[in-house]
């Protein structure tokens, strides 16, 4: 039995640096000419090749030997020959023939979006990955390695996946882009929110832009995380010399980079694209006798949407209490019509009235509180980067919306009582969820402060039980009205000085119970907040669009100090009044505005109601292209992300469904600016760049020709002739198969001289491109809309 299934990664890494292997395609590449879509079945076809490949490796020193079986997943494989148990058997029985040090399960990304922004569940995600990992942990691998990850969504389906179906250490690695972000948006802080809460093993980035790009995200990855972290960079950005593939960092200077990311505390070390065997044992004699970095837990209490964290306990946080059907019969009654249109105003408001996490409570007894629960919890977080609070009594509800939530929320709550912790602890514990706990039990809400601190332990005592740490819990003492329980209002504000002194939690209290029966409710609530942050709440529940409120909790902020030197305060009354942006209702917003929230419920019947008194093409170039210009504008500069210009074209193809169907009734000309052909390259089964790409070119009002993936040139040929093609689209994602897309931009060029040809793909950049005779190079779905008005504007 090896060592690493005997103590934990963390064990092993007090001891010794580990060292993974570097870059396979492009080797695979130097000893044949044809690899095909799926690299993967030359485990199978060719396992002397690959065999090959890892001794290099191991001779070089790499301890840590990668499976050829990144690709080998039942989405990918759907056309082959070979089923998933066949290519990961193999793969990883020939890196075990070899006897490394550690056999290591490669699992990569499916090679299609999923969840919101897919059509691929996440369910479907998890299964698949299911399958990959139960045949390599089958087949002897001794860890498991999710590497290349965009999407945080995937990599968490990938890793509870994992953990639902092996026992053996998981390593989490993501890929980021210039932004320091991935393509889905997410920072490094939260993928260490999210995946230790998930209980990943260690994290990783791997590929990205070379090792100088990565420095700065590693120094974050290394500050906020409490398990090691592994880094596999790049050499560099690869370009066309003779006609072959080279990397622009050499041998050396890779060298050096990663000394520097030994010293920064990376702990495993490896290499990706354009890494070969002597890229490793260079590596490997130069870090090898550095000081190990001490892998310290981190006492940070974080709770994340998919692209932001919030850390808790350490400043003022509001959460937003307004979707709860039980104060709003209007949003009630959208409930019960099965409809989110309420839900997404009220999110939208509240973010913009200055909320920080947002309590979701669906709790009616007439609706199906599961799917609704999930329905919202979707909606809310494609329309907001707030982290949410999933509040409701049902247990089945809390772990349906957990599993695929694409962040770390805030459950609300658990009790003191034995059959509430025994019910949300578990669910907590797999899902990484923080978990708010109020001071009641069995007995109901004790009277005095000492009773409510005494639960408070309790709970601590019970999620430790349950193998949740205490920076995983908030603290409810519970407010009491004062109409009623007058002496109790003490004892709620001496409990929340006792459990921020004593524990140390973060705390949570609904601020306004206080005023309930007594006039001028708004006077108590205030000088109630002020009290409460003042002993030692940090998370008031509450209202975000009653300014009083919010303005006490300025001058607070800058009364204690949280507001260094005032200057939030100052910004937000130097003009005599707060600055934050009035709420409005969805009735009063604009075509233009619905797009860019991504209100894609509510564009349709709007689109219908202008078309009483505009022509189409006019909603069309004053509505749609602006609203869908201002997005893409957002998303260049880095305001939104990846999944919001999604979800803003998906709004602006409601309306366009609306105006198409309108135009063909009428026997009006649809709109067409153009067509265009996508494709992604014979060899490479990669889409989903294209696929982003096409959404967004269609909502221009382009006519799109998709192609799908793995084609070859001839095809393309007779489509663009056939469709009188002007603009082609060409994707590719692997290093091995930008030789074939050369080859056919060459066959474009010659049978079809006046077609333009537009590139994008994670291995390309501007002068790769140029130099393999593409005419424009995009970097993302936005340029590629931006090449397409060059072009036929």
């Amino acid at each position: 039995m090896k060592e690493n299934k005997l103590m934990n990664i963390l064990e092993i890494l007090k001891k010794k640096r580990l060292y993974l292997d570097g870059a396979m395609g492009s080797l695979i590449q130097e000893r044949i000419d044809t690899i095909g879509a799926v690299p993967e079945a030359l485990n199978v076809t060719h396992p002397e090749l690959i065999k090959e490949i890892h001794q290099l490796y191991i001779d070089a020193g790499a301890n840590i030997i990668l499976s050829n079986t990144f690709g080998a997943n039942g989405y990918k494989l759907k056309d082959s020959e070979f089923t998933v148990e066949q290519l990961v058997a193999a793969g990883v029985k020939n890196v075990k023939t070899l006897k490394p040090d550690y056999v290591a399960l490669d699992v990569g990304p499916l090679g299609t979006m999923i969840g919101a922004l897919g059509e691929t569940s996440f369910d479907e995600a998890v299964d698949y990955f299911k399958e990959v990992i139960m045949a390599g942990d089958k087949a002897g691998a001794d860890l498991i390695v999710i590497e290349t990850m965009s999407d945080i969504c995937e990599a968490r389906a990938a890793l509870i996946a994992a953990k639902e179906v092996s026992d053996l250490p998981v390593v989490v690695s993501m890929t980021y882009q210039e932004n320091k972000r991935t393509l889905t948006g997410t920072d490094a802080l939260t993928i260490v929110s999210i995946l230790e809460g998930l209980g990943v093993d260690a994290i990783g980035i791997n590929c990205s832009t070379g090792p100088d790009g990565m420095l700065s995200i590693i120094e974050e990855l290394v500050r906020y995380a409490s398990v090691p972290i592994m880094v596999e960079p790049n050499a560099g950005l690869p370009h066309m010399v003779d006609g072959k593939t080279v990397y622009d960092i050499d041998v050396n200077e890779f060298t050096q980079y990663m000394v520097k990311i030994a010293k920064m505390g990376a702990l495993i070390l490896g290499g990706c694209c354009g890494t070969t065997p002597a890229y490793i044992e260079k590596l490997i004699a130069a870090t090898k006798d550095l000081s190990l970095y001490t892998v310290e837990n981190k006492d940070l209490t974080l709770v994340s949407s998919n692209t932001k964290t919030i850390i808790l306990g350490n400043d003022i946080h509001v959460i937003g209490e307004c979707i709860n059907p039980t104060t709003n019969p209007m949003l009630k009654e959208s409930l019960r019509r099965g409809e989110l249109s309420v839900v997404s105003q009220l999110a939208i408001n509240q973010k913009n009235d200055g909320a920080h996490v947002l309590d979701i409570n669906l709790g009616l007894p007439d609706i199906d509180e599961v799917r609704m629960m999930k329905e919202a919890v979707e909606t809310v977080s494609r329309l907001v980067d707030c982290p949410l609070q999933v509040d409701s009594s049902n247990p089945e509800v809390i772990e349906a919306v957990l599993r695929s939530y694409p962040g770390k929320a805030i459950i609300n709550s658990v009790n003191g009582k034995k059959k509430s912790m025994a019910a949300i602890f578990p669910i907590a514990k797999k899902y990484g969820a923080i978990v708010l706990g109020l001071t009641m039990d069995e007995t109901g809400i004790p009277s005095k402060a000492e009773d409510r601190f005494a639960i408070a332990e309790k709970i601590a005592e019970g999620a430790k039980v349950h193998g949740i740490h205490k920076k995983n819990l908030m603290i409810d003492c519970l407010t009491l009205t004062a109409s009623a329980q007058q002496a109790e209002v003490r004892e709620t504000l001496k409990a929340l000085k006792m459990v921020r002194d004593q524990l140390g939690i973060p705390t949570a209290l609904g601020v306004s119970n206080i005023s309930f029966g007594l006039p001028n409710r708004e006077l108590l609530n205030r000088t109630f907040l002020g009290l409460a942050l003042e002993a030692g709440l940090t998370n008031p529940i509450m209202n975000p669009s009653d300014r009083d409120m919010m303005d006490t909790i300025s001058a607070f902020r800058a009364l204690w100090g949280l507001d260094q030197q005032c200057i939030a305060y100052a910004n937000a009354y130097k003009e005599g009044g707060a600055t934050t942006k009035v709420s409005r209702e969805s009735d009063s917003l604009s075509l233009r505005e619905m797009i860019i929230e991504g209100l894609s419920d509510q564009a349709g019947p709007l689109t219908r109601a202008l078309l009483k008194t505009q022509e189409p093409l006019d909603i069309v170039n004053n509505e749609i292209i602006p609203g869908l210009d201002a997005v893409g504008e957002a998303f260049e500069t880095g305001e939104c992300f990846l999944p919001h210009l999604i979800f803003a074209a998906e709004t602006a193809q409601k309306a366009f469904e609306v105006i198409k169907e309108i135009m063909l009734k009428d026997g009006k000309v649809q709109v067409n600016k153009g067509k265009i052909l996508l494709a992604t390259v014979e060899g490479d089964v990669h889409d989903i760049g294209k696929n982003i790409l096409k959404v967004i070119l269609e909502n221009y009002g382009y006519e799109i020709i998709d192609l799908g993936k793995d084609v070859a040139a001839g095809t393309m040929i007779d489509t663009i002739l056939k469709e009188d093609i002007h603009l082609v689209g060409l994707s590719a994602l692997m290093t091995t198969t930008v030789k074939n897309m050369e080859k056919i931009i060459s066959e474009i060029n010659k049978n079809c001289p006046d077609t333009i040809v537009m590139v994008g793909g994670a291995v390309l950049n501007p002068e790769y491109a140029k130099t393999i005779g593409a005419d424009y190079y995009g970097k993302d779905a936005r340029e590629g809309s931006n090449i397409a008005r060059k072009v036929f504007d």
